[in-house]
Formats: structure tokens, C-alpha cells, sequence
């Protein structure tokens, strides 16, 4: 009986930093929504500006530390710190500050998920047979592609973008380097939007987060997620012509 209880007591503990984020990411989307919104940050615009100025370095430390743990723990608001950031620090270090502390945060959620549920998962994927195991063979050979793919098209959810790479046993350098790279365009665009709130706010008005699917910004994005898949592609017809 303690044989068969102790893979039990192993398989908990593996998984005991992916469940305390799900639970907090549950919580939290209950309890933070009101918080953590545009109109949050337009009442308390002028008291962030002066606790910039005058801590400038403090306020950065800040922000990032809060953007960890708005990602790392799945909050809701997001878009709301990205603004924040583009708001307090310009666009240029506003991006630098977000695209970091984004992927330190996913880099956690990779990480607990790969040692948790995507560890298993992905052992019974490999020793799988059929479609699954010829689907994550296909992923396994185009890593590259599918990471770039996933953080650049707009439609895929972060949290999603996170989990799927731990799934599928994707090593950590890779993850990495394709999250902050792939974060980049989309951060930009919600960053510079952010660094133009002061005259959004002396209109009285709200920024426009579906700016991101104007043609304009979204055709550049979608033709460097053509581009990350232009590997693929000249593989499967090299492949085609081989047979």
C-alpha cells in the first residue's frame, strides 16, 4: 500500500506550484478586476507621476515586480500595467520594463507547468502511437516556428502560449528567447498607446486596445508569423520533392 500511495504523494507535490497558480489566478479574477482598470490608473494618474519623478528607479523595480506577478500568477490587468508602463516610462523603456518582467513571469508559469502536469503529459505523448504522437513529432521539428507563431498572432491567449510549450516538453532556452522576441511587436504597440494616455486623459476619453487589430499594425505582425513559418513550409515542399 505505501508503493502504490507514494507515486500519488510525488504526482501532488510536482503539481503543487501549477495548482497554487491556478487558484490565485482564480481569485484573483474575481477580486482585481475593479482594481486593476483604465479608470484605476486615470484616478491615480497624477499620484504616479509624482512618485516617478521622485523615485524613478523605485517605480521601476515596482512595476516590473507587479507585471511578475500579474503574469506569473495569471491576473487580470495586463493591459492595464502595460499601459502603466508606456504611461510612466515612454515607450522605448516602457517596452523594455514590460517584454522583461512578461517573460520572467511566463517563464515561471513554463516552468511549473513543465515540471508538473507537462511532464507527464508529455511521456505519455512520446510513448503514444497515431495522430497525437505525428502531431507532437510535427511541433518537436519546428519548435522555432510554432513559439514565434504563438506569441505573434494576436488571437492566441498568453496564459494558452504559456502552457502549450510546457506541454509539449519545449527546453527552457528556446521558451525563453522566442517569448521575449515574440512579446516584442504586440508590447510596442500597447506600450506607445500607453505613453499617449496624457492627452487621451485631458480628452477625457479611453485608449483604443483593439488597436492592435487595425490593418496597419496587425499586417506587419501576421507577416513576421508568416515569416517565423517560412521554415516549414520550404521544409514540407523540400520533403514532398524528396519522395
Amino acid at each position: 500500500m505505501t508503493d502504490m500511495s507514494q507515486p500519488s504523494k510525488s504526482s501532488v507535490m510536482r503539481n503543487l506550484p501549477l495548482i497554487g497558480i491556478l487558484i490565485v489566478a482564480a481569485i484573483g479574477a474575481f477580486t482585481l478586476r475593479d482594481y486593476l482598470s483604465f479608470q484605476t490608473l486615470a484616478d491615480n494618474r497624477e499620484a504616479l507621476i509624482d512618485f516617478r519623478n521622485a523615485n524613478y528607479l523605485l517605480t521601476a523595480l515596482v512595476y516590473v515586480g507587479i507585471y511578475i506577478l500579474i503574469v506569473g500568477f495569471s491576473l487580470p490587468g495586463a493591459s492595464i500595467a502595460t499601459l502603466t508602463g508606456g504611461f510612466l516610462f515612454g515607450t522605448m523603456f516602457g517596452s523594455v520594463f514590460t517584454v522583461t518582467a512578461a517573460t520572467i513571469g511566463a517563464t515561471i508559469i513554463f516552468l511549473a507547468a513543465r515540471h508538473g502536469f507537462g511532464e507527464t503529459l508529455g511521456q505519455r505523448m512520446e510513448a503514444s502511437k497515431g495522430t497525437i504522437k505525428k502531431i507532437k513529432d510535427g511541433i518537436d521539428e519546428n519548435q522555432w516556428s510554432m513559439l514565434f507563431v504563438i506569441r505573434l498572432v494576436p488571437v492566441v491567449p498568453f496564459f494558452v502560449a504559456n502552457l502549450v510549450p510546457a506541454f509539449m516538453q519545449v527546453p527552457l532556452h528556446r521558451y525563453v528567447i522566442s517569448t521575449f522576441l515574440g512579446i516584442i511587436p504586440g508590447s510596442v504597440v500597447y506600450t506607445s498607446v500607453g505613453a499617449g494616455l496624457g492627452e487621451v486623459f485631458a480628452r477625457g476619453e479611453t485608449p483604443n486596445l483593439g488597436i492592435i487589430f487595425e490593418p496597419h499594425i496587425l499586417l506587419p505582425i501576421l507577416g513576421l508569423a508568416a515569416l517565423s513559418l517560412l521554415p516549414v513550409v520550404v521544409k514540407a515542399v523540400t520533403g514532398k520533392k524528396g519522395l
